[in-house]
């Protein structure tokens, strides 16, 4: 097994160096925010740098990852995605749109070989997602299946980029999503002998554990908001958490447990749009954190609340057995809920 020391220190110097290139490079082609459109007194910065993680990720997965078809599908695909990213940054590409292209690029992710063909949870019961199919020329496209794998990318990554309102919260929350995951899988690596389980659990560690430290100097000069991720940033990331979900052997309830808080605020936010007859895809200011800045609190004071919760849930998918779980997601849902329902009154008496 790789020695994740030396590739501790070799991600976060390499990490380093782009990110300070790149940051240089935005500077002399102006790919710089309006401070002023968001009422900050600060001076521009490089924004849409989702880039350096891309170019990172690609280079030293390059060198440290077993090649195989998973790797190079990765790699395609990403370079897609964060091109289509860089250019809605710049351009600002209508949610339709993006949605349209989001479902495209989910299916030929799924003819393609990575999908998802059963789902597991934490209730015991296991959905067979191979029941009915169309042949097309020989080639057999399993409804479901190809259905739940577009719906999975589509659902996580606007259950996570709604994340990013707030500097530094997508980052972060990829470093500790990440963190579990490659525990999850170190824990599974020492208890089983199956020879392709230990070499698809070496393939998602290596991945896991780049993301990791990559992700560290981009953190920090966030934190400083000396760059800016947007959403060639957010793509990237939440691309590789869906995508390492699917690979993982289809653990798409384990990797929902990691950000249960979001997934929860989520289908609680389309709900009240739908009910108010308003387009799902319509960006406002109700999800969780923006109803948490409601109630008096700072930005600050609100990601940590919300790390201080997360990282409580991030847990009940190391330790806890699944009534646990079940117990711990009943949590989830009843805090959301609450908060969303204090600050809907607190707005109707004003």
């Amino acid at each position: 097994m790789l020695n994740i020391f030396t590739l501790f220190i070799i991600s976060i110097i390499f990490s380093l160096i782009i990110t300070l290139l790149i940051k240089k490079l935005f500077y002399k082609l102006n790919i710089l925010d309006n401070p002023k459109k968001y009422n900050k007194k600060r001076k521009p910065v490089p924004y849409s740098t989702g880039i350096i993680l891309f170019i990172c990720f690609f280079i030293l997965s390059y060198f440290w990852v077993e090649h195989n078809q998973k790797l190079y599908l990765i790699w395609w695909f990403w370079f897609i995605i964060t091109v289509i990213s860089f250019v809605d940054d710049l351009f600002n590409v209508s949610a339709k749109k993006r949605l349209i292209i989001q479902i495209i690029i989910w299916a030929v992710i799924w003819i393609t070989s990575i999908k998802i063909w059963y789902v597991s949870n934490i209730f015991g019961w296991i959905l067979d997602l191979e029941t009915y199919f169309i042949e097309i020329l020989n080639f057999k496209i399993f409804i479901i299946p190809v259905i739940f794998t577009i719906f999975w990318y589509v659902f996580i990554f606007n259950t996570v980029n709604w994340t990013d309102w707030i500097t530094w919260n997508t980052s972060w929350l990829s470093i500790i999503s990440f963190l579990i995951l490659f525990l999850l899988w170190y824990i599974l690596f020492l208890k089983d002998n199956y020879d392709w389980w230990i070499r698809n659990a070496e393939f998602i560690m290596h991945i896991t554990i780049i993301l990791i430290w990559i992700l560290i100097p981009y953190w920090y000069f966030e934190v400083r908001e000396k760059i800016l991720m947007w959403d060639s940033g957010t793509m990237f990331l939440w691309f590789m958490l869906a995508t390492i979900a699917i690979i993982s052997g289809w653990k798409v309830a384990t990797v929902l447990v990691v950000f249960w808080i979001y997934a929860v605020d989520t289908v609680y936010v389309v709900l009240n749009r739908l009910m108010s007859w308003k387009s799902p895809l319509k960006w406002d200011l109700t999800h969780l954190h923006h109803r948490l800045l409601k109630l008096w609190l700072s930005k600050k004071e609100v990601l940590i609340l919300i790390y201080c919760l997360s990282f409580v849930f991030w847990l009940t998918a190391l330790f806890l057995d699944r009534l646990g779980k079940i117990i711990v997601f009943i949590i989830i849902v009843f805090i959301v809920v609450f908060i969303n329902k204090i600050v809907e009154k607190i707005y109707l008496k004003k």
